[in-house]
């Protein structure tokens, strides 16, 4: 159901029973889902791609272009997933010929004037509290989640799992499982109420705990504790993804509490 005091492109292809609300802007080359809601004096500009039950709020800019000199112009998009709610006064900019899209999945949760600039990928069941702001190419996996005034600097990674503390600044990958938070951003545990909630067994947050005692706790540089993890547990997939994500790691990752001064 379109309002007829929203603009909507005639090119604009907009599901049956989407419901678009009274002044929204849709421009050309924007694809709308099935059962999706665009609240009032929204705008979603060329190349937005808004999959199925997704609600977006007033105020809320999909798809502008990027905040980048290096953008020419090129055909680009922005992919949101199925489910994702994004709140007020967002900012979503597209992607630029390095990635050709911004992407964000399904299940999110986008609050109010969070910035998601030039070809981030962020995963399924993501959540970014008010006011997030991410720099460009920034990847942020499943079931991660960033407390609200954080911000990340340009292509930073971070891990699925994990939880980073309101108001802090994120210049290093996070690795997944974990709680990062205190300023230099530090490692402060794993992120063991998340892990319980999506039924992780104690055996399994036992190891990933101990996995990362070693890689924080112990004193050991980063090279050092990745030979003990790998030597001294068995390969899980947990434990694997560890290694692999800090091993494909381009800023390097956070340090662990006890590290700082160092």
């Amino acid at each position: 159901m379109n309002q007829p005091l929203a603009y909507i492109h005639p090119q604009a292809k907009i599901a049956k029973n989407a419901v678009v609300e009274p002044f929204t802007t849709i421009s050309k080359n924007v694809t709308i889902g099935e059962g999706t809601w665009i609240g009032p004096n929204v705008t979603i500009m060329e190349g937005a791609r808004i999959g199925k039950n997704c609600k977006i709020f007033p105020g809320a800019v999909i798809s502008a272009d990027p905040q980048d000199l290096k953008y020419q112009g090129e055909e680009t998009t922005t992919i949101i997933g199925d489910n994702t709610v994004i709140r007020e006064c967002v900012t979503l900019n597209k992607g630029t010929n390095a990635l050709g899209y911004t992407k964000i999945g399904s299940n999110c949760l986008i609050m109010a004037y969070v910035h998601v600039a030039h070809d981030c990928v962020i995963g399924d069941n993501v959540i970014l509290a008010n006011s997030v702001q991410l720099a460009g190419h920034i990847e942020v996996e499943d079931f991660a989640f960033i407390g609200g005034t954080s911000a990340v600097h340009q292509f930073v990674k971070v891990g699925a799992h994990s939880i980073v503390s309101g108001g802090t600044l994120v210049r290093k990958d996070v690795p997944p499982y974990v709680k990062a938070a205190r300023n230099p951003m530090s490692y402060v545990g794993i992120n063991s109420v998340g892990l319980r909630r999506r039924n992780f067994s104690s055996e399994k947050i036992s190891e990933i705990q101990s996995i990362y005692r070693v890689l924080f706790q112990s004193k050991n540089n980063v090279t050092k504790a990745l030979g003990i993890i790998e030597t001294e547990f068995d390969a899980t997939p947990e434990r694997d993804e560890i290694l692999q994500f800090i091993n494909s790691s381009s800023r390097g990752i956070m340090r662990g509490y006890n590290q700082n001064s160092i």
